[in-house]
């Protein structure tokens, strides 16, 4: 672990704990680059966390502040924190904590100074950003209208069940996933081959860990087997960020009904 995230994880363990309702955490996999050593010294290090532990809310508010979250999952963040606007007030002490973390910091002299503004002039340029949707007040969080270009009423919906609507893209190596699933539906139970990051933007639905509801987040791995059910006065609205496919578990019987709805 890198001196840089020490530092983080340090300010995260000296604060009193918060409560945050409703925002379960496990584990956080995500290939990711990372401040090391190395990078204050102006070298680039990117480095994969591979089932680094982020299981309380305090740690992935680290993550987020640091800046070492992949675009989608830091999008998923600030957008849960768009919806529970009050969940920012840990937010700001970390960023008071890395401040001073970040100023009692040694200055470090730049060797090789042409080598490296060459090297950074001869970089690909940035990836081009969509252009940020009007202001107005939309029913997706402002950070997921502008990450995926679309609104609930322009969301390019594909049937792929009956009761369940998906939209899907892969960006900055994530899959995205925007999901619409009718009052009392039950999805197919399964697990995870990677890690999975739940938003709930509207409704809700419960499985065997519980009850989300909008601006809930839900972490699943493969260490959970579950088959989320929305609830019945509405239709769950749900914006994901995962990293590999799903594996389908439960009895045939079971997988048939739900398949069928």
């Amino acid at each position: 672990m890198s001196a840089a995230t020490k530092l983080d994880f340090a300010a995260v363990q000296a604060l009193e704990p918060e409560p945050f309702a409703g925002l379960v955490i496990r584990r956080l996999t995500f290939n990711v680059g990372m401040a090391t050593k190395q990078s204050l010294e102006a070298k680039t290090t990117e480095t994969v966390m591979v089932h680094e532990h982020i299981d309380t809310v305090d740690a992935l508010m680290a993550h987020y502040v640091a800046g070492s979250l992949p675009e989608p999952a830091r999008v998923l963040v600030e957008s849960h924190l768009e919806m529970k606007p009050d969940h920012r007030l840990l937010v700001r002490d970390l960023e008071s904590l890395a401040g001073e973390a970040l100023e009692a910091t040694h200055e470090a002299a730049m060797g090789d100074r042409q080598v490296r503004l060459a090297a950074v002039f001869a970089s690909a340029p940035p990836a081009e950003k969509p252009a940020d949707l009007p202001e107005k007040q939309g029913f997706f969080p402002k950070a997921i209208r502008n990450l995926v270009g679309y609104d609930v009423d322009t969301v390019p919906w594909r049937t792929k069940l009956p009761g369940f609507k998906e939209y899907s893209t892969n960006i900055n190596g994530c899959e995205v996933s925007l999901m619409w699933i009718k009052a009392g539906r039950a999805l197919p139970a399964h697990t995870h081959k990677g890690m999975e990051l739940t938003l709930i933007l509207d409704g809700a639905f419960n499985d065997s860990r519980g009850r989300f509801g909008p601006g809930d987040i839900s972490v699943a791995d493969e260490s959970v087997d579950h088959r989320p059910v929305a609830e019945k006065d509405r239709p769950c609205i749900a914006f994901s960020v995962f990293d590999a496919p799903i594996k389908l578990t439960g009895s045939f019987p079971q997988f048939i009904r739900d398949l069928i709805g």
